[in-house]
């Protein structure tokens, strides 16, 4: 594949000092979305090539190969990048981690919050991999189902654990700014393996604890 650094610096609006933003693009994939996007834009009836839209197809080019990037990630290498031996056996949760993706029906975003939960079984691994985890499986067209038993079989397959619990709470803009247009509907979606399968009481610590403000 082809990477090309894209980089861009303008004068910051206040002093003299520069803004200086690098990103890496696959150039070609860039090129042929930007084409089809100019092609979209005269589709949906605007003038491509008038000054507000000039640089729109490339844009969004660019936009929808960051919002999918988890198709080149590996989820489970993530875990075993920071995977370490370690005898505590009590539940690990964390909890609020923001999540963004993209309904794979409309193309449009869904949001929310990820509660993520796992009891060791011998190995740990670190808490940013959690969420990194749920950032690389987000990143991808998805239904909010899938990617709830996506990220708990992934901790599952890759620690091993005693169990683990997700729960996912999210709107989704496919139902709130077009067809039935309900603002204030969160979806809620949850998937365990192990002892949160099996002890009720487990399951309910979980539940409560993603509930409560600790901090």
């Amino acid at each position: 594949m082809d990477n090309t650094k894209d980089k861009e610096a303008s004068l910051a609006s206040m002093g003299n000092h520069v803004y200086f933003k690098e990103e890496t693009w696959d150039a070609d994939k860039i090129e042929e979305l930007s084409g089809i996007y100019y092609r979209v834009l005269q589709l949906i009836g605007e003038n491509p090539d008038r000054e507000g839209l000039l640089k729109t197809p490339e844009r969004v080019a660019k936009a929808l190969t960051f919002m999918t990037k988890g198709y080149s990630q590996d989820p489970c290498q993530i875990i075993n990048s920071a995977k370490f031996k370690e005898e505590y056996k009590q539940m690990v949760i964390v909890k609020d981690i923001d999540l963004y993706s993209m309904c794979e029906h409309h193309m449009l975003p869904f949001f929310g919050k990820a509660h993520v939960a796992y009891i060791p079984n011998g190995y740990i691994t670190g808490l940013s991999k959690i969420a990194r985890v749920v950032e690389a499986f987000s990143r991808r067209l998805q239904v909010q189902e899938r990617l709830t038993t996506q990220i708990r079989n992934c901790l599952q397959d890759c620690l091993n654990p005693v169990g683990v619990a997700v729960v996912i709470e999210a709107q989704h803009m496919c139902m709130q700014i077009r067809g039935v247009q309900k603002q204030n509907s969160v979806t809620t979606t949850s998937a365990f393996t192990g002892i949160f399968m099996k002890e009720l009481n487990t399951r309910e610590e979980f539940v409560h604890l993603i509930g409560s403000k600790l901090h």
